[in-house]
């Protein structure tokens, strides 16, 4: 058998996946399932580390919206991305897999502090690491979290899980012409004002040569499949 196409990696989930069909909040079986998928992705060999959103509990932009101060609202949302990541550390290690929340903050009552030698140490123990808190500053989103905690701990890709197979010109969703890419590069990324990721992501993966594979988690074993080189998204790289 051959080993994965990454060695370790980044992936970076939404919090409003988790929430399933509520549209808020945690639903279990999808919690069970994306565990599950994390595991058979560790289960190839590759060292996995996860950043997970935070809007299925809160979005800072909208609390800031309704007059509370954008740091302010950021750092709540940050702290809702500290409960999906004990949240999904509780699913991953119930199916008998060791993992580890680290957070951007200090609470040592709650989690680690991140640092890249915690890091390392977990992932080469097998853990599955979660990185909780964002990046720790406001105005910075957990998509630039993924990117810049990818190139931190030396990870070989950042794996986008979204709810689309790849990046589209435009919504497939909302209109059926729209043509799907196999593969762009960061600037081009950039460039076609793709929502798929903010600019910041995709500018700091390009400074840092971090490739960014986007796919649909929606399917069961998807993140195996990417790693394995058999799935479908779109490669951002170059």
């Amino acid at each position: 058998m051959t080993g994965p196409v990454y060695r370790r990696v980044v992936i970076k989930l939404s919090g409003e996946y988790l929430a399933g069909s509520h549209g808020s909040g945690i639903d279990q079986p999808t919690l069970d399932r994306v565990a599950a998928d994390l595991i058979a992705a560790r289960q190839l060999g590759a060292e996995v580390a996860v950043v997970v959103g935070g809007g299925n509990m809160i979005r800072g932009v909208e609390v800031s919206a309704q007059g509370v101060s954008r740091p302010t609202g950021d750092t709540m949302g940050m702290l809702a991305t500290m409960m999906n990541c004990l949240a999904l550390e509780a699913a991953i290690e119930r199916r008998g897999t060791p993992a580890r929340t680290l957070s951007a903050f200090v609470m040592p009552e709650i989690s680690e502090l991140f640092t890249r030698s915690a890091a390392h140490k977990y992932l080469a123990e097998g853990r599955i690491v979660l990185l909780g808190g964002g990046t720790g500053n406001p105005f910075f989103t957990t998509d630039t979290t993924a990117v810049l905690r990818a190139a931190e701990i030396g990870a070989q890709a950042v794996l986008k899980a979204t709810n689309v197979d790849g990046i589209y010109s435009a919504d497939p969703k909302k209109d059926p012409t729209a043509k799907r890419f196999d593969r762009l590069t960061h600037s081009e990324a950039i460039g076609g004002g793709y929502k798929v990721m903010d600019a910041t992501a995709f500018a700091l993966a390009r400074e840092t040569s971090l490739p960014i594979i986007v796919f649909s988690i929606a399917e069961p074993g998807s993140i195996g499949a990417i790693l394995s080189g058999t799935g479908r998204g779109t490669i951002v790289a170059g």
